[in-house]
């Protein structure tokens, strides 16, 4: 009779065996699909969207490592040559405004104070220590991740990939230089996109007032303070009220500064909101900006970088900030008897994402992608937004949930040129250069004196764009890059649907005239018990890394999944943590009590009928749950296992049995049929909780059989 494991009569600890489980799997070489010894279904890959060196994983982070690893852990098993493939983000304004906080704090000092060279030599400094951080903490999430094949987006391959790309699009024509309205980030000092932006909901003030007693025109605004930049008044094309004026300047005095003010016509205003009437200031409003390239308008810029009023006739307004200046006009307007109307109004207000100020739309010298313009690709005329809405509506890529499609289409049809110019140091810097009038772009540097690089970097989603094909080794036509790409599947957060996932298509497309994945899984967001969004000055995060030392990552993971469909928030509790390390604890003692009941176990016999339809049944629940991961839908099959190990297996066949061993009837077909169900449940639930599954397979596995993270699914 077999001797029952001494680490099976102990509790079950997952803090004295996930180390030493997830060493043995990393040094295995199990995690390189090129050493894997069953790979005869063809390549399957995942890239991990790479997290912020800025900080630590939070619960977000764990869902994405989960998933993802479910999947690899799935086909790994199945027999696929399987590559998920790690790496990190250097986040380039998110990672400078951490250091440059924490110089200010300590040491009251500007990025300025120090110079270029040492501030990026100690953001180098901080983003390696945060990268070895996140990575250390992946691993604690079990995620079986290559590491011989990590990447940073700002290492030396991304930045050749980088200056590849942005060479190969300014020879299409489709980056260029020119001056447009940004997003402008006072704080921040850089440009930034719009989907960088957060709107807040503000109380407002909605004013309507006349330029001069004699204008013919009541206007309303928000902000008054830019009344003394504008150019223009426009009015519908069809509105009868304003027709005689069409075409007409007036030069008038606006709170103690001259402008002229031309009436246009243009279809874009509204003719039956408010006045019907809008004042056109093209230096600060991109609408108006159009209008004034359509019109052949003038722009006059009162606002400068630090949101303060300059280039004034009136020396009162210059220097003062915008809110103050806007008091100033304000109160102008009222004493000059211009004021018609005051409303209390809800705003709309964009700050930056970064920083948390508010962003004021100014007139910049950047560079941009042109989405609209024509071009040749690969045999036909097209435009990248075109590239970018055609791979998904012939569904060469699938979006998940479908619902997204709508969301993702919308964002298309509205697309303007994307400001890929930011003016920070950490990044890809331009690969651009200048001698007076001369410009030159290419992957190198010119040869020659006298040329000057391009002070700005890219945006960090110019860099993570590539990420499916620059961490295969593009520009190179590598043996990594034939055989992995396109990828497979890309899961991410769907707040980030257009940041990333959009870009990485249009890249992708562009260059390659391939999708770069050909699904994306969309998952929620990780809310607080009571829906809320968890936030640190709620005080309601909870940490992935305290849970999983806590209850054990099988337990995380578990909660992580079970309930929680693609697209879905998730309301996720200690609670529900704690009822699957219960559930870890359910799997153990099962085990235990199989191994004693068939200590005296020699081989498989032909099973009795009752027995047979047991192991039919459970065949039946197990392809459901293959069907059920192949489809995404990983919270059913989670359930699925769940319910039937402990419904079905602990307490109905366990039970039934045990009575049949004690009793000597068919001992040996019960006895087949309980290590059977054990041995193959605890397959199945390892892509799910691949610690404990693993340390089982040890007391339950032949002589002949792998580990258990290479063993086969069928």
């Amino acid at each position: 009779m077999k001797q029952l494991p001494e680490q099976l009569t102990k509790p079950f600890d997952a803090q004295s065996v996930e180390k030493n489980i997830y060493e043995m799997w990393e040094t295995s070489g199990y995690f390189n699909p090129d050493t894997l010894p069953r790979t005869d279904k063809g390549s399957y890959t995942i890239v991990l969207p790479p997290p912020n060196v800025t900080g630590t994983l939070h619960a977000g982070h764990a869902l994405t490592a989960t998933i993802q690893d479910i999947f690899i852990r799935f086909k790994r098993m199945q027999g696929y040559k399987t590559l998920w493939l790690p790496g990190t983000d250097h986040a380039a304004i998110a990672t400078q405004s951490v250091v440059e906080k924490k110089i200010y704090k300590e040491e009251g000092k500007t990025r300025h104070d120090i110079g270029r060279e040492e501030m990026l030599r100690r953001i180098n400094e901080f983003a390696l220590e945060s990268q070895n951080t996140i990575l250390s903490q992946l691993r604690t999430m079990g995620a079986s991740l290559d590491w011989s094949r990590l990447a940073f987006t700002l290492d030396d391959k991304r930045n050749l990939a980088v200056r590849t790309m942005f060479k190969k699009m300014y020879d299409d024509g489709l980056i260029y230089r020119g001056e447009r309205i940004v997003n402008w980030d006072p704080k921040g000092q850089t440009t930034i996109s719009d989907d960088e932006t957060i709107t807040e909901e503000r109380a407002g003030k909605l004013y309507t007032f006349k330029y001069s007693k004699d204008f013919p025109i009541t206007i309303s605004t928000t902000r008054p303070e830019t009344k003394v930049g504008d150019t223009a008044v426009a009015v519908h094309p069809e509105d009868e009220r304003y027709r005689t004026y069409v075409g007409k300047t007036f030069d008038v005095e606006f709170a103690g500064c001259p402008i002229s003010v031309k009436i246009i016509a243009d279809t874009a205003v509204e003719k039956d909101f408010g006045t019907g009437a809008l004042g056109v200031t093209p230096a600060h409003s991109a609408i108006d900006w159009d209008m004034k390239e359509r019109h052949n308008l003038e722009s006059r810029q009162v606002i400068n970088e630090y949101a303060k009023m300059y280039g004034l006739k009136n020396e009162e307004l210059n220097g003062k900030k915008v809110t103050d200046a806007r008091e100033y006009i304000v109160n102008w307007l009222r004493e000059s008897d211009l004021m018609i109307h005051e409303e209390d109004i809800v705003q709309n207000i964009p700050t930056a994402q970064r920083t948390g100020a508010v962003v004021e739309p100014l007139p910049k010298l950047q560079w941009w992608v042109n989405v609209n313009k024509e071009f040749k690709h690969f045999g036909k005329t097209t435009t990248l937004k075109q590239l970018m809405r055609d791979v998904v509506a012939s569904h060469e890529i699938e979006i998940l949930p479908g619902r997204f499609e709508k969301v993702y289409f919308n964002w298309i049809d509205n697309l303007r040129d994307w400001c890929i110019s930011r003016q920070i140091w950490y990044g890809h810097r331009i690969p651009v250069w200048y001698k007076g009038d001369e410009i030159y772009c290419d992957i190198n540097a010119p040869k020659g004196n006298d040329w000057k690089q391009d002070e700005d970097t890219l945006d960090t989603w110019f860099s993570s764009g590539l990420w499916t094909f620059s961490t295969l080794g593009w520009p190179s036509e590598t043996q990594d890059f034939k055989t992995f790409h396109p990828t497979n599947v890309l899961e991410t957060g769907h707040d980030i649907l257009f940041f990333w996932v959009a870009r990485m298509i249009l890249f992708s497309t562009y260059a390659l005239n391939t999708v770069p994945f050909k699904t994306v899984y969309l998952h929620g967001l990780i809310r607080d018990t009571q829906g809320r969004k968890m936030s640190k000055s709620i005080g309601n995060v909870l940490d992935p890394r305290d849970l999983s030392h806590k209850y054990g990552t099988d337990a995380l993971r578990m909660a992580l999944i079970v309930g929680n469909g693609a697209g879905n928030d998730l309301k996720l509790g200690e609670d529900k943590v704690k009822a699957y390390k219960l559930f870890s604890n359910k799997i153990w003692n099962a085990t235990r009590f199989v191994l004693e009941r068939t200590a005296d176990f020699t081989s498989p016999v032909s099973l009795t009928k009752d027995d047979e339809e047991e192991y039919t049944k459970w065949q039946a629940i197990k392809k459901d749950i293959t069907s059920d991961i192949e489809n995404y839908r990983l919270h059913l099959a989670s359930e699925k296992i769940y319910d039937y190990f402990w419904k079905t297996f602990c307490d109905v066949l366990i039970e039934t049995r045990k009575t049949r061993i004690l009793e000597n009837k068919d001992t040996a077909s019960a006895q087949t049929l309980l290590l059977t169900l054990l041995r193959e449940q605890l397959v199945v639930l390892h892509p799910f909780m691949p610690f404990i599954t693993e340390e089982i397979w040890k007391y339950v596995k032949s002589e002949h059989d792998n580990e258990l993270i290479i063993s086969s699914w069928d």
